[in-house]
């Protein structure tokens, strides 16, 4: 990967903040958590009909990459071996193919949403590639698009392969709670920056074919213009869905999604994985280290408290 220092990709690292509220994967059960309580400390304010009318739980969002499974490092090897297939050099450097290395992709992944996107940026800043698609390097709005499509195909397809290569499961706790929030008549849906046809198979393999049939709204990056940290995929999720956003509680893993949901007027709490574990999410209302100990009926009084505590 050609040096970094000359350009402006590494955006100020932000310091770990405390989310509302953090639950340890210790806990024995739900009930025996004080935090989950409809009070704060710091004012005495308990929820009651007299303040203000209760808010209810009507659909639970799920993000795909990072919630339902933890995938990027399998994004990242797929753009590796997209990058070493159509022979990718990035100029000054150009004596290998590029590489995305863990630390870099961290960062990139938790900055810019969509793979065309993480491209463009990373081409723009270091300058744009030879390849076997281009043996000089594309100088054309036309040709760079083309480049980026041709790679971010080829690497979706090779990310289809290791999902189906039947050694990738999903995060703890997801299934569990997918099925506690249908059995309650909860309503159910998936949004993702992703490809469509790589959230499909993500979702078809790890949850299975009913679970994902039984989706009340699916959204994918091809179904809006704007990625995540733009709140569109949520705002769109909430008209298919037919319930006010103030109603909705997204489940994301890193401060883009946070951004995205909190944009379109919906609670979020974060199941947070190795490479978002130091973000500030400090406007989440609960993070969890994964979901094994998400119950529903936690979820329900934390949204209701996000009514009175804002």
């Amino acid at each position: 990967m050609p040096p970094m220092a000359s350009t402006s990709l590494f955006f100020p690292a932000t310091a770990a903040a405390p989310a509302r509220r953090s639950f340890s994967s210790h806990r024995s059960s739900p009930s025996t958590v004080p935090s989950v309580r409809l009070r704060r400390a710091s004012s005495s304010l308990v929820v009651s009909a007299s303040a203000s009318p209760p808010r209810s739980l009507d659909a639970l969002i799920f993000d795909c990459d990072g919630v339902i499974l933890e995938s990027e490092h399998l994004h990242r090897q797929a753009y590796n071996d997209a990058f070493v297939h159509f022979g990718v050099r990035c100029p000054p450097a150009a004596d290998a193919p590029l590489d995305w290395d863990e630390a870099f992709y961290d960062i990139l992944q938790n900055r810019i949403g969509g793979g065309k996107p993480k491209m463009r940026w990373y081409f723009g800043e270091n300058g744009w590639p030879s390849s076997k698609i281009f043996e000089t390097p594309p100088s054309s709005d036309s040709d760079k698009e083309k480049l980026v499509d041709i790679i971010q195909d080829w690497k979706t397809e090779r990310y289809k392969e290791i999902i189906k290569s039947g050694t990738v499961e999903p995060r703890p706790g997801v299934l569990r709670l997918m099925d506690e929030v249908r059995g309650a008549g909860i309503k159910l849906a998936v949004c993702s920056a992703a490809t469509k046809s790589s959230v499909v198979l993500c979702l078809e393999n790890l949850i299975g074919l009913e679970r994902f049939t039984g989706l009340d709204c699916f959204l994918a990056g091809d179904d809006v213009k704007q990625k995540k940290p733009d709140p569109s995929i949520y705002v769109t999720a909430a008209k298919k869905l037919g319930v006010e956003s103030k109603n909705c509680l997204v489940v994301e893993d890193s401060v883009i999604g946070l951004q995205a949901a909190k944009g379109a007027g919906m609670s979020c709490i974060i199941t947070y994985t190795p490479s978002t574990a130091n973000q500030d999410f400090k406007d989440a209302i609960a993070t969890y280290p994964d979901l094994s100990n998400a119950r529903l009926e936690d979820l329900k009084l934390l949204l209701q408290e996000s009514l009175v505590t804002g």
